[in-house]
């Protein structure tokens, strides 16, 4: 038994002996900021030993990147067109994770309480900022076009006496101002089908994860948008800006008044962006936040408050008698579209036909992030899981050992 095991076990005892104060019968539990109550598995019918078989799979699968995320990018995405890196890394930590079940702990290992980058999670909670706008009639509908809610931006940092080169030149962004971008709306944005055109942060929309074909990288006839799926950074940034804009406060302030406070989560969450995504937003400097740590920056958080914003996603926006994000928007966000089936509203991973997760039912989700950084979510067994740092092909293997601790 290795050390780190060895610690997932003392963990797992411990769980069992932590007071738990009664619920009302049916009543779903939800923990109170700064505090979580534990059960064994075996109060909650679930076999220790499959959950301690879970925990050391987890383990044992760790990812082989570096621990350094600065290193590992540039092994991977830095390696692509103005791949640079252009926000902050950090180093990860260990292997870690939480096993919730009823809304209780039941397992925990790794550092569960460490802040670390989770990557394109982040998305999950940039799609909950456009949800909250909607909610809140900011915007009206998902399919309006996105270009009328757009005034042009102004950027942070421009020089006082523009060079005569520029003499002449556009001095403000303007997001959605070409044939094809106008047509773009919310909803394609939100399932990364708009295949919106440009360049925003110094990256070309064709630069992140370019085609095998360098002659189509510049010369290429856009997708209607809605018709074609493409993972693409570029583009989900431009959705932070665009929210920014709408909700005409900086992101990470809508996040926590409007939902991390409300869920209990600590205060040790971090939403960052890039050293050069600063505009001028009524008359003061705001940080566009990225969509992730594709280039850095984005979401750093604790497996606690990853697991709060799970059990958030599992109560379909509700945490105890307060509709947080409305049922409407969450059963939008679990919605598939031809274009991909198996992709909601980013970054909520849908497991259609059993296709990603073929040991989960076709109800399970998840928030997925580069790491491989996971939040699982089971409403038929009424789980939670979190796992960080976990080999991507590994996924369905923890997924699996978690569910047969439910076979009696």
């Amino acid at each position: 038994m290795n050390k780190h095991l060895r610690f997932l076990t003392i963990t797992l005892l411990i769980s069992t002996n932590c007071a738990v104060h009664a619920q009302k019968k049916n009543e779903p539990y939800f923990p109170s900021f700064n505090a979580w109550q534990k059960k064994s598995p075996t109060e909650l019918g679930l076999n220790q030993n499959k959950i301690l078989e879970t925990m050391a799979f987890a383990i044992e699968n760790e990812i082989k990147n570096p621990k350094n995320m600065e290193v590992s990018h540039y092994q991977s995405f830095g390696k692509e067109p103005f791949g640079f890196a252009i926000g902050p890394f950090a180093e990860r930590g260990l292997p870690t994770g939480l096993i919730i079940h009823k809304g209780y702990i039941v397992a925990e290992w790794g550092e569960p309480a460490r802040t670390d980058i989770t990557h394109s999670v982040t998305k999950s909670f940039l799609s909950s900022v456009v949800g909250l706008a909607v909610d809140r009639g900011l915007i009206k509908n998902v399919n309006d076009s996105v270009a009328p809610y757009i005034p042009p931006i102004e950027l942070y940092g421009q020089p006082v006496n523009r060079p005569a080169d520029d003499f002449g030149k556009p001095e403000l962004l303007k997001l959605f101002d070409t044939p094809h971008n106008k047509t773009i709306t919310w909803d394609n944005l939100l399932r990364q089908t708009s295949d919106w055109e440009g360049t925003l942060w110094g990256k070309p929309d064709w630069a992140d994860r370019p085609d095998k074909d360098p002659a189509l990288w510049l010369n290429r006839t856009r997708n209607k948008p809605g018709t074609v799926y493409e993972y693409n950074d570029v583009r989900v940034n431009v959705l932070s800006l665009a929210a920014l804009s709408v909700w005409r406060k900086p992101l990470p302030q809508v996040l926590k008044e409007n939902l991390m406070d409300k869920i209990g989560a600590s205060n040790t969450w971090r939403w960052t962006g890039y050293r050069n995504s600063w505009i001028v937003l009524d008359g003061q400097a705001v940080q566009s936040v990225s969509g992730g740590g594709h280039w850095g920056g984005g979401m750093f958080i604790n497996a606690y408050d990853m697991a709060r914003f799970g059990l958030l996603s599992l109560h379909k926006g509700k945490w105890g008698s307060q509709q947080i994000l409305s049922e409407q928007w969450v059963n939008q966000a679990l919605t598939p579209t031809a274009a991909q089936p198996t992709y909601g509203y980013m970054n909520w991973f849908l497991n259609t036909n059993k296709k990603l997760l073929p040991s989960a039912s076709e109800r399970a989700f998840y928030h997925l992030g580069n790491g491989t950084n996971m939040i699982y979510v089971d409403p038929e067994h009424d789980l939670v899981m979190v796992v960080r740092w976990i080999a991507t092909d590994a996924m369905d293997g923890v997924v699996k050992r978690v569910l047969e601790s439910f076979n009696k």
